[in-house]
């Protein structure tokens, strides 16, 4: 209840302060016209003698606010009809031989310099889409929640680039598709726009930023003399054919399929997204590890539906889309219930995603709704009885439907509120699960104090019980000058759990943390910036009442004017108290007092050979247990179509207490030693900002080896007593996997495009730990590799452009 007031005052607290909105942001008047430009990059249109141009650009990176040379000026036009937004960007240059201009695909800059503008079309502060064109012509686009970018959004705009000896120009069209306004007569938008000078190491803003306060969002400045709008109707249609052809272990298999997205707007400030007949074949494979600990292994989301567009239905960290086409929640208890002369004939490892759609925007007063539903299908186990035949059937997860709905309020130009609540619902006498959460994000008046909160409350609903849990976190941060600091609190009970749609790993806690640091903003000596920090934290149970675990530390960040960056932390850490290694509740390790160093340097990006190494060596004072991970990624860049990176990693645990099984009353435990190998590469052939080729490669090798003799059985202090116990079965383990995907790629209209990708995988298990690597190797060779050849293609179609060529 103590988490719950606190959050209740400081809400009340902060509703009363507003925030003291830039008095000097900039101001620009867009003109309406009736005959658009042709998008060329060739600004010699009637309309852009006719609109007037702003400049007078200002350093944000590494210097504050300093103007922008004569010689290095930018020029920006903009105009707007009822159905586009369109801007023209003159960016002088007086050596335009200089200009960095590598070629790569859409949402990859590299090292191409380029012109940005934010739209931020609520001027709420926070929320606003962000459009950039290269000098290469490559386009990204992201949407922005403070200050992190999300370039899983992909809108279709268009843009055109071209460049002469005194710089560079470009030209460009935003549809109001691809924009989410309030319903009014006159409007008024944020804007900000930026110039990347990649070769001088610069950073030029139309408005002014003070680094040393808030966020970046908060400085944009005005986008007037928008009024009558009267956009067509937002309707846009991807649909999609695919073919596949697998082959794995002398079998060949041939698949087709069709589906459909599709994106409506519902009014100006709404759209619904919708994905019909999925088909996530050409996903990008998930960076698998041996995973030897009481934890699932997490992944990042590769599927474009669940990344694009989400930042809503991310808040509060409740919704991991991982879960939605996930493994059934009775995979593994299909293989415990097999009766006996039965074999399990099918069992798949993955439910399949039926359809899924989520409907999101923002009112005119700053109020975000979203709301999200995907629905998954029946998947069920297949048994066979050996004697006599027969199958049997089992379900391992029913028809489920996933729902997610938000409400975020943005007020003052910087804080919010939010409510989020998720939901899973399985038919039939299944496992359903409920999570809300409040969270606040609220800024002081002069914008230098923040307070952020949530808290959360989880229900399990499954037969016979009905489990209500619930977590908070508090934190206060100073966010404004060279000195900054913060504390922070974390609390969850020991019935908490977000995990059907969520993820949370752990539960039972009340735990403590504090930071302090002090930064530049301004380049002194050799140094364009610079951020040292002290930092430490206590870690408690919440039932019993027992302390985990307390660690403080330091670390350094800096980066020359040379675009040299370096950094690292020393940490000390007082003895472990690891509740979840054992695998049963109220049950402990107990890991001794401990020292890190972590080291880092990266090289400058513009050169055609750079670098990226780091190291982490860990030392455990009472025991001969030592961590050491070394990380080495050296990078090539051919020329401006060719780039090349190779990444090393090696990774050692010696002496560590691990767990073993289970053998009740028992739990027994192991010395163990694992050792890790990693090798990837990322290489991609641009031929131009529309077509490329585009290789990833990783081999994973790892193994787990247990010192013969040195088993025993965790004691209630956290020990482990060794007594000559013999595993009934080998704990050791050699684990290696190879993924290799090479891919054609071509945007062959706006929004449409083909992909031809070529995938190889190989895996191997075994308890071959004595292996070394390149012996582990020639076994993995000898598995069965999979073979699979697969072509996409998806044709955008705008139903304003059916219309218009129907009509006409």
């Amino acid at each position: 209840m103590i988490s719950k007031n606190y959050l209740l005052i400081l809400l009340i607290f902060s509703s009363f302060l507003t925030f003291s909105q830039n008095k000097d942001r900039r101001n620009y008047t867009i003109q309406k016209i009736t005959k658009p430009p042709k998008i060329d990059g060739l600004l010699n249109d009637e309309i852009w003698k006719a609109v007037p141009i702003t400049s007078n650009f200002v350093m944000v990176e590494p210097g504050d606010g300093d103007a922008a040379p004569p010689d290095h000026r930018t020029e920006i036009q903009l105009a707007y009809d009822n159905e586009a937004v369109y801007i023209a960007a003159a960016l002088f240059e007086k050596d335009p031989g200089k200009v960095m201009k590598q070629f790569t695909q859409r949402d990859n800059i590299n090292q191409a310099e380029f012109f940005l503008i934010d739209l931020n079309t609520y001027d709420d502060g926070e929320n606003q889409t962000r459009f950039i064109v290269t000098a290469a012509g490559t386009q990204a686009d992201a949407r922005m929640t403070g200050e992190n970018e999300d370039y899983a959004y992909n809108v279709v705009w268009e843009s055109q680039i071209t460049q002469d000896t005194n710089g560079w120009y470009v030209e460009i069209r935003i549809p109001y598709a691809a924009l989410r306004f309030p319903k009014k007569e006159v409007q008024e938008w944020g804007m900000q726009m930026a110039r990347e000078i990649t070769h001088l190491n610069k950073t030029y803003v139309w408005n002014y930023i003070d680094k040393s306060t808030g966020e970046f969002t908060q400085y944009n400045g005005l986008l007037s003399g928008l009024s009558n709008i009267d956009p067509p109707v937002r309707l846009s249609l991807y649909p999609y054919t695919s073919a596949y052809v697998d082959h794995f272990d002398g079998n060949t298999d041939f698949n087709f399929s069709a589906g459909m997205d599709l994106k409506y707007g519902i009014n100006e400030s709404f759209t619904l997204d919708m994905t019909l007949v999925p088909d996530f074949g050409q996903t990008a494979y998930d960076a698998v590890e041996l995973n030897l600990g009481p934890f699932e292994q997490i992944f990042g989301e590769n599927r474009a539906f669940f990344t694009e567009g989400t930042e809503l239905f991310t808040k509060g960290n409740l919704f991991y889309s991982r879960r939605i086409g996930n493994t059934p929640i009775g995979f593994n208890d299909a293989q415990r219930e097999k009766l006996e002369n039965e074999e399990i004939i099918e069992n798949p490892d993955k439910t399949d995603l039926l359809n899924a759609l989520k409907i999101s925007g923002r009112t005119d007063r700053g109020l975000g709704v979203g709301f999200f539903n995907a629905i998954t299908n029946k998947t069920e186990a297949v048994y066979r009885d050996s004697l006599t035949g027969e199958t049997r059937t089992r379900i391992t997860e029913p028809f489920a439907n996933y729902n997610i709905l938000v409400l975020d309020q943005r007020f003052n130009k910087n804080s919010s509120i939010s409510l989020i609540n998720t939901n899973v619902t399985r038919n039939g006498n299944f496992r359903d699960a409920n999570t809300t959460g409040f969270l606040f994000d609220v800024y002081n008046k002069a914008n230098s104090f923040n307070f952020q909160g949530q808290a959360t409350v989880s229900n399990i609903i499954q037969p016979g019980q009905d489990l209500t849990g619930f977590a908070s976190e508090l934190e206060v941060s100073r966010t404004k000058g060279h000195i900054r600091y913060g504390v922070s609190h974390e609390f969850a009970n020991e019935t908490y759990n977000i995990n059907d749609l969520g993820i949370s790993q752990i539960n039972n806690y009340n735990n403590f943390y504090w930071e302090s640091s002090y930064q530049i903003f301004e380049p002194q000596g050799n140094f364009n910036n610079y951020r040292i920090s002290l930092y430490g934290k206590h870690l408690r149970r919440y039932r019993p009442d027992d302390a985990v675990f307390t660690g403080s530390g330091g670390s350094f960040f800096a980066m020359t004017r040379e675009r040299f960056a370096f950094g690292g932390s020393l940490e000390i850490n007082g003895k472990f108290r690891d509740y979840f290694e054992p695998r049963i509740d109220g049950r402990f390790v107990e890991y001794g007092k401990s020292g890190g160093v972590n080291a880092w340097i990266s090289s400058d990006y513009r050169k055609k050979f750079a670098y990226d190494v780091r190291f982490y060596l860990e030392d455990y004072f009472q025991s001969e247990r030592q961590i050491l991970d070394l990380k080495i990624s050296p990078r090539f860049r051919f020329n401006d179509r060719f780039n090349m990176v190779y990444s090393f990693g090696y990774f050692s645990q010696i002496n560590r207490q691990s767990f073993v099984a289970i053998e009740v009353p028992e739990i027994i435990f192991g010395n163990r030693d694992q050792n890790s190998i990693e090798n990837s590469i990322k290489a991609n052939y641009n031929f131009n900002s529309k077509q490329g080729l585009n290789l990833s490669f990783r081999n994973f090798w790892s193994t787990a080896t247990f010192a013969e003799d040195q088993f025993g059985y965790l004691q209630r202090n956290g020990l482990v007593a060794a007594n000559g116990y013999d595993p009934a079965s080998d704990p050791n383990t050699n684990f290696n996997i190879w993924n290799l995907d090479f891919s054609y790629r071509w945007q062959f209209a706006p929004g449409s495009e083909a992909v031809l990708l070529y995938r190889n995988s190989i895996f191997n298990q075994d308890r071959l730990s004595e292996l070394d690597y390149f012996n582990s190797l020639d076994n993995l060779f000898q598995r069965p590799a999979r073979h699979n050849i697969s072509l996409r293609v998806v044709y955008y179609i705008d139903y304003n452009q059916v219309r218009n060529l129907l009509n006409g």
